[in-house]
């Protein structure tokens, strides 16, 4: 489960403002894993997006360490197979999306061919889309467990491609990026991406943002 969008077209402020926006969406997925299962500081994570914002905000003036900041993100990122339930899964995906932004943000234009520019733009637009993916096929199969109290379900990629958790999530990566597309690289592009992304006040996965 994909969404193709032509990341090249964006520059590299735009493609950190749309990951960066896209973890806000899925921030709230590691906050509640985090209190639901005792691991991790949720917010150390929040921190390191603020800090992310304030940086697209206002690049000359804001300087990260970036190494320093993953750091701090290695001792949040959960082990799956240490937990039973879950959201163990969409937690370490906000884990792996934020490592990926923070590599973006370090990419140096030398250290990589111009193909590879896209690589952590792309593996965050598809985290947070396969946290959406599963969260649904779970879903499906226990509403079609409940109906035919059966254990051998299974759920079609046309069934989770309809649903509208994940008819969501497609319409607002592509909102996102055709706005950005256009936007100024300034803080109220970040303010409007933000908005954007928040506006129904919930997660990618339909969680309450408290």
């Amino acid at each position: 489960m994909s969404i193709y969008l032509p990341f090249k077209k964006l520059s590299k402020w735009q493609q950190i403002t749309f990951a960066a926006a896209l973890l806000e969406r899925m921030l709230p997925n590691y906050q509640m894993f985090s209190e639901a299962e005792q691991f991790g500081d949720s917010q150390v994570v929040r921190n390191q997006l603020n800090i992310i914002w304030q940086w697209l905000a206002n690049p000359q003036s804001v300087k990260i360490n970036v190494e320093a900041q993953l750091n701090k993100l290695e001792p949040q990122i959960p082990d799956p197979e240490a937990f039973d339930s879950f959201g163990v899964f969409p937690a370490l995906d906000v884990c792996m999306a934020m490592s990926s932004l923070w590599q973006l943000i370090d990419f140096k234009p030398k250290a990589k061919k111009a193909e590879e520019v896209t690589d952590d733009v792309q593996a965050i637009s598809r985290l947070s889309v396969n946290s959406v993916s599963y969260f649904v096929e779970l879903t499906l199969m226990q509403l079609e467990q409940e109906v035919n109290e059966s254990e051998d379900i299974d759920v079609s990629s046309e069934q989770i491609e309809a649903h509208p958790l994940m008819q969501w999530e497609k319409e607002t990566q592509n909102e996102l990026f055709d706005f950005l597309k256009f936007a100024a690289e300034n803080k109220r592009s970040c303010q409007l991406a933000k908005e954007m992304v928040l506006s129904e006040g919930l997660s990618n996965l339909g969680i309450e943002i408290n």
